[in-house]
C-alpha cells in the first residue's frame, strides 16, 4: 500500500509540477555551448535569496538583451547587465550580480573557451569534480552548483540521478522515501531532471505539497 501511495504521489507531483527550471526560463537544453551557458546563468540567478519566478524572468530578460553566451556577456557594459537584471525584477542583487556575471563569463570564456563541455571533460565525468569546478564560477556557491547539476543531468547522463538535499527535502515534505535510488524507481519513466525539479518545487512551496497530497488522498 505504501508503494502504491508513493507512486501516486509522485505521478501527481510530476504531472502538475514537472517542468524543469530551464524549460520555465525558455531554455531548450542541449549539450551545446549556448544552452549550457544560459543554464549556468540561470543557476547563478536562482541561487540568490530571491523568488524563483523572479530569477526565471530575469534569465529571460538577459536572453532578450542578447546576453546568451560568455562572449556577449563578458563584452557587455556593466550598466547594460544591471538594466537587464532590473527588467527581470532582480533589483535587490542587481549590482553585485552584474559584476559576478561579467566575471563568470570571463572565466568560462578564458578557461573553457566559452564551452562548458570542456568543464565536463576536465572533470572526467566525476560529479564531485564537476561540483567543485562549478563552484569556481563567481556567484555560484554550493546551492547554485546543485541547481546546475539537477538540470544538466538531462543532457549529461553521468550526473544522473542527481537528487540533492533540496530535492530530498521535498520528498520528506510529501512523506516519500529520501533515498535517491528509491525515488527514481518509484518515478518509473520520469527523467531524473524532471523528478528533481518537481521535488524542489514541493520543497520551496508547501502549498505544492499540500495540493498534491490532497489529490491523492
Amino acid at each position: 500500500m505504501t508503494r502504491d501511495r508513493d507512486t501516486r504521489v509522485l505521478r501527481e507531483l510530476v504531472g502538475t509540477h514537472g517542468e524543469t527550471f530551464a524549460q520555465e526560463a525558455g531554455i531548450t537544453l542541449k549539450d551545446t555551448p549556448q544552452p549550457l551557458y544560459r543554464l549556468l546563468v540561470l543557476a547563478v540567478l536562482l541561487s540568490a535569496r530571491i523568488r524563483g519566478s523572479v530569477a526565471v524572468a530575469t534569465a529571460r530578460a538577459l536572453s532578450d538583451a542578447g546576453l546568451r553566451d560568455p562572449r556577449r556577456m563578458a563584452g557587455s557594459d556593466w550598466q547594460e547587465r544591471v538594466d537587464a537584471l532590473g527588467r527581470g525584477g532582480y533589483r535587490r542583487y542587481d549590482e553585485r550580480t552584474a559584476t559576478q556575471l561579467g566575471d563568470g563569463a570571463g572565466l568560462v570564456a578564458g578557461r573553457w573557451g566559452g564551452d562548458l563541455r570542456r568543464l565536463r571533460e576536465e572533470a572526467h565525468g566525476e560529479v564531485s569534480a564537476l561540483r567543485g569546478l562549478l563552484r569556481e564560477v563567481p556567484g555560484l556557491g554550493p546551492a547554485g552548483a546543485d541547481i546546475f547539476l539537477r538540470e544538466v543531468q538531462r543532457v549529461w547522463p553521468e550526473v544522473a540521478p542527481y537528487l540533492d538535499g533540496k530535492a530530498l527535502s521535498g520528498a520528506r515534505r510529501l512523506g516519500l522515501p529520501e533515498d535517491p535510488g528509491r525515488l527514481v524507481e518509484l518515478a518509473g519513466d520520469t527523467e531524473p531532471a524532471v523528478l528533481a525539479a518537481a521535488l524542489v518545487r514541493a520543497a520551496l512551496d508547501r502549498h505544492v505539497a499540500e495540493e498534491c497530497l490532497e489529490h491523492v488522498a
